[in-house]
């Protein structure tokens, strides 16, 4: 698959999703495409879009996490750019 202009890669280590909500489920990828997705359906720049990720998935967590995560957007602006 090629990429196009404006398509977005989330990067993130395996803390993201081995992170366990209050009630002790594991968070996983499920939910965090869920939460990329639901993000990023919301057309924010990319500078905007990052912090707001950020801010969904420790809200989906109970505002704490168990692992250490990071995570990271990179957005394709095509050749020209």
């Amino acid at each position: 698959m090629d990429l196009q202009p404006g398509d977005r890669i989330v990067c993130f280590t395996d803390g993201v999703v081995e992170a366990h909500t209050p009630g002790g489920t594991q968070f996983g990828r499920k939910q965090l495409i869920e939460i990329a997705a639901r993000v990023g359906r919301a057309g924010s720049s990319l500078a905007a879009t990052t912090p707001a990720l950020s801010h969904a998935l420790k809200t989906a967590r109970g505002g704490r996490t168990s692992d250490d995560a990071t995570i990271f957007l990179i957005e394709w602006r095509g050749p020209d750019r």
